[in-house]
Order: C-alpha cells, then structure tokens, then sequence
C-alpha cells in the first residue's frame, strides 16, 4: 500500500484518473454496435457478411482516427484534445439516435463511433505523462484498464436495447459522455513532458523504424484480438450457444472484464519483471487458449473459461506493450502510442470478419480462432528475434526501463540502428 502511495504521489493522480474516466467511456462507446449486434441483425435482417461488415467499420474507423489524433495533441496539448474528441462523440451519437435505421445508415453510424475509439493513444500519454519511467507501466496500465468500458458496454447495451430499442442506446451514450467531459476539465492538466520544438518529421520518425512496426504486430495480436473478440461475442454467443441476446452480452462481459483488470497487472509486473518476458508468456497463453476454444465450441462453460483465461493474456500483453513504448520513445510517446494503437487495432477490425467469413464457409468458427494463435505465434517468433538488439541499446534484460543515466547516453544509438 506505502509503494502505490508512493507511485501516486510521484505524478498527477486527478489526471490519471481523469484520464481513465475518459478512456472507459470512451471503450464503451465504441463497441456499441457489438453489444447490440444481435439486436441490430435481427431487426435489419443482415446476412453474416453484412454482419461482420457492421461490426469491422467501428474498429477500422477507430483505428484510423488514432493517429491523427495523436498529432493534433502534439500541438494543442493532450487535454484540450480530449475535450474536442469528447464533443465530436456527443456529436455522433446524436446522429445515430435520430438517424439510423438502415444498414446504409448503420454503416455510417458505425464509422462515427470510430472517433471513440481514437482516444487510447492520447489518454495513456495524458494519464502517465506525469510519473517517472519507472512508474510509466503501471501508469499506463491504470489508464489502460479502462478497456473496462467494453465489459460495460456489453451488459447494459443490451438491456437498454431490450427495453427501449436499439437506437435509444446511442442518445443515453451522448449524455453519458458528458461525465469524463465535466472531469477532464475540473481535474485534469497538461503534464509537462511535450518535446514543444520538436518537427513534423521528428514526431513521424517512429512510422521509419523497425521498432514501430514490431511493436504494431504486437498490439495487432494483444489489442486487436481483445477489441475484435469483444465486439463479435455477444453474436457468437447467440449464434453458437442459442442463449438470449442479454445473456450474451454478460457472458461476454466477463471475458472482457477480465482482460480490462488484468492490463493493470500486465504493467506493474512488466516495471519489475520487464515487458518482453511478461510478453512472452502473453502470446503463449493466448495462442494455446485460442486453440482450445476454436475446439470447445460445443460446451459454453468450457468456452466461457478458456475465454477469460485468453482475455486475461491479452489484457496483460497490452499493459506489456505500453510499459515499453515510452522507454523506446520517451519524447513522442502519444504518436507513437496513437501509431501502434493504429496499427495494432486495425487488425481488430479483421476479426469479426474472419470469423463471419469462418462460420460461412465452413460452418464452424474454428477457422478464425485458428488464425488467431497462428498470429500470436508468428509475434512471438518476431518479438524473441528484435529483443535482442532491445536489450542492448534501449532496454534492459526482460524489457525492464534503464536506469536516467544509461538511457540517455543510448537513445541515440537506438533511433539510428533501429532504422
């Protein structure tokens, strides 16, 4: 307890928590349409490929939009671009409240919640850009659990969708988004780890280097098997299991849940035991339970478990990313974190594709979980090789931070033999 009061003290804990706050909401938003995936099908009449259509456009727009944002809070400061994202939310749900019903309009709907899914890059850089390195994995950890927005999501979208209709679900979403609004601007402040003088090129300079794109194949498996599974879920549960619509949203919730506590674990053993054994273990487990459960499709405690025990990895290999990126880049940490988390989710938006495609071709989901584990194997094969060159420049043994002293004098060896 003295070391977590310890760890809160040396930073600013009202933005960190601010920065969670806004980060869940934000999760939960995003994944809207999964949660009320089976509603939508159902009232729509979607084929399995229009299914997964609906389901990808969120991520891949969420994806797309992170960068972007990265930039614009390079240069107007974090906080204040926060509240702009907050405000285009709103914005969008308002539309999908009044304006959606059809699948061309749903399509639509489904690129607007992509602005929620902008926020992670920005709010991890917000919440730990006040605390000293050796405290950024926990940090970023913190702010990264609030992925438990998604387990939020799931539950109560479809109750509300059962109760008042699915649309309805979109205009409680734009009230709701007002509560980090109000918090991030009473509590929140800028942390003082901008590189204010940096260029264009310098803050870009992470989409040059190896580096970056080895931290995205990560992710992709880490964030976009946990963001693509949580979004199809509530659908292969009705689909697969024959339970109702709400039940599929609590079971998925508890997968998601887990995933969510689990990422502040991932960070804090990541400080100690370092980012890229804590990884290791990561893809093994995730492979090994995405095989199981592509095998267990006939038993719906068997698949539920294997599912928390996957989420449960998954979650602790995003907080294991994110404890090393700012001691790659620790002077451009939001791009490149909103860089990776690009990368990374695109791959997200693949998923439920890949299992639609799956169910349709071959009557089975087994064919997308499969994927799944070959791609944690082929990161875990990718990360074992590029952590050796890590360990000796930017990083020490495991991924653990250097200490002030040697990581300024290797920095630059780094960015230049990282290219």
């Amino acid at each position: 307890m003295s070391n977590f009061k310890h760890f809160l003290k040396s930073g600013h804990s009202p933005t960190l928590f601010a920065s969670f706050l806004y980060f869940m909401f934000s999760c939960g938003i995003w994944v809207l349409n999964g949660g009320m995936a089976p509603f939508i099908v159902e009232d729509l009449k979607l084929s399995q490929a229009e299914k997964g259509l609906m389901l990808s456009i969120p991520i891949f727009a969420g994806a797309l939009m992170r960068f972007p944002l990265g930039i614009l809070a390079q240069y107007i400061g974090r906080k204040k671009a926060t509240l702009v994202e907050m405000t285009m939310i709103c914005a969008a749900m308002l539309f999908g409240y009044l304006f959606v019903n059809s699948f061309s309009s749903l399509l639509a709907m489904g690129a607007l919640l992509g602005i929620a899914g902008a926020s992670f890059g920005v709010a991890l850089s917000l919440g730990s850009g006040s605390f000293p390195p050796r405290y950024k994995g926990l940090a970023m950890g913190i702010v990264g659990a609030g992925n438990v927005g998604t387990a939020v999501s799931v539950l109560i979208a479809p109750r509300v969708a059962q109760a008042y209709g699915w649309q309805t679900v979109y205009g409680f979403a734009a009230l709701t988004i007002v509560i980090p609004m109000v918090i991030m601007i009473v509590f929140a402040k800028e942390p003082s780890d901008r590189d204010e003088h940096g260029t264009l090129r310098e803050h870009l300079s992470c989409l040059f280097e190896k580096d970056g794109w080895a931290f995205s194949a990560m992710y992709a498996v880490t964030f976009g098997g946990f963001i693509g599974l949580t979004t199809f879920l509530p659908s292969y549960y009705y689909e697969q299991f024959k339970v109702s619509k709400v039940e599929a949203g609590q079971l998925t919730m508890l997968a998601a849940f887990m995933g969510a506590a689990v990422r502040v674990l991932g960070g804090w053993i990541s400080d100690r035991w370092g980012g890229v054994n804590t990884l290791t273990a990561v893809m093994c487990v995730a492979a090994l339970s995405l095989f199981a459960c592509g095998l267990a499709g006939n038993s719906l405690t068997l698949t539920t478990l294997l599912l928390m025990v996957c989420f449960a990895a998954l979650g602790a290999g995003n907080g294991a990313v994110f404890q090393l990126v700012p001691l790659r880049w620790p002077l451009t940490t939001a791009v490149a974190g909103s860089m990776i988390g690009e990368l990374g989710a695109l791959a997200g938006g693949l998923v439920p594709n890949a299992m639609s495609q799956s169910k349709l071709h071959t009557g089975s989901f087994f064919g997308g979980f499969a994927s799944m584990a070959a791609a944690a194997i082929l990161a875990l094969v990718m990360m074992r090789v590029m952590q050796i060159r890590w360990t000796r420049t930017w990083a020490e043994k495991g991924g653990r931070a250097r200490s002030i002293g040697s990581t300024s004098a290797v920095f630059n060896q780094t960015a230049s033999s990282s290219r």
